[in-house]
């Protein structure tokens, strides 16, 4: 029988981060679990794509749109199951165990999060994460998604949104969405670059316009400046 994951990274010049993403996954190829690896490209320039072919990923193209490069992802995937990984965001040792037991329950699961630097900031919007995803079911991509087909396809697929792609699914799924007894760590470089309580308190706007009707676009165009 075949390993019945994809595993599905959008990434646009990730040249650096990815490697770690992908030196993650390793554990899962020896558990059998892994049968793919699909990257989703919206128009990389430096070496994501080299790095991707060395990988043996199967690699699709298109517009940059973080939502629009899911739905190609996740179309081409053929896995049973889809693992869906930012190129930032590697899985923490251990993985495995968490992911072979869900995998007997059909549904969709969100990893714990955790950062790659220590600190107060970093532990508490780590926190406050988790928190948000276990009471509101609300995980944001970083935090990974692993959900299998039909379920996926029942809540109609990735929204093509520039952004809150994940935000948007996580309302479809609802009480389907999990958590995992397993981490993700993400880059804490944007928050570094920007300041913890400024970008923070930017994601936080960012969500509350997106509930409250804003256009994805013109979010898209602003939390890019």
């Amino acid at each position: 029988m075949r390993a019945p994951i994809s595993i599905v990274i959008p990434t646009l010049n990730a040249g650096d981060s990815l490697p770690l993403c992908l030196g993650s996954l390793s554990e899962g190829l020896q558990a059998g679990l892994i049968r793919e690896l699909v990257i989703s490209d919206g128009g990389s320039t430096d070496g994501t794509l080299s790095i991707a072919q060395q990988a043996g990923a199967r690699v699709v193209t298109g517009a940059a749109s973080r939502g629009g490069q899911l739905v190609r992802g996740t179309q081409a995937a053929e896995g049973d199951w889809l693992l869906v990984l930012h190129a930032d965001t590697r899985l923490a040792e251990g993985w495995t165990g968490a992911v072979t037991t869900a995998l007997s329950q059909p549904g969709a699961y969100h990893f714990r999060l955790a950062f790659d630097v220590a600190g107060v900031m970093p532990t508490w919007v780590a926190c406050w994460a988790n928190l948000r995803s276990r009471l509101f079911r609300l995980p944001y991509g970083d935090q990974g998604l692993l959900i299998d087909r039909k379920t996926l396809e029942a809540v109609g697929g990735y929204p093509d949104l520039p952004l809150m792609e994940d935000v948007a699914l996580a309302r479809r799924l609802g009480r389907v969405l999990k958590p995992l007894p397993a981490t993700a760590i993400t880059s804490a470089e944007k928050y570094q670059r920007q300041g913890w309580l400024r970008r923070g308190a930017r994601n936080l706007t960012t969500l509350a316009r997106y509930f409250a009707g804003a256009d994805p676009e013109r979010l898209a165009r602003s939390y890019r400046r």
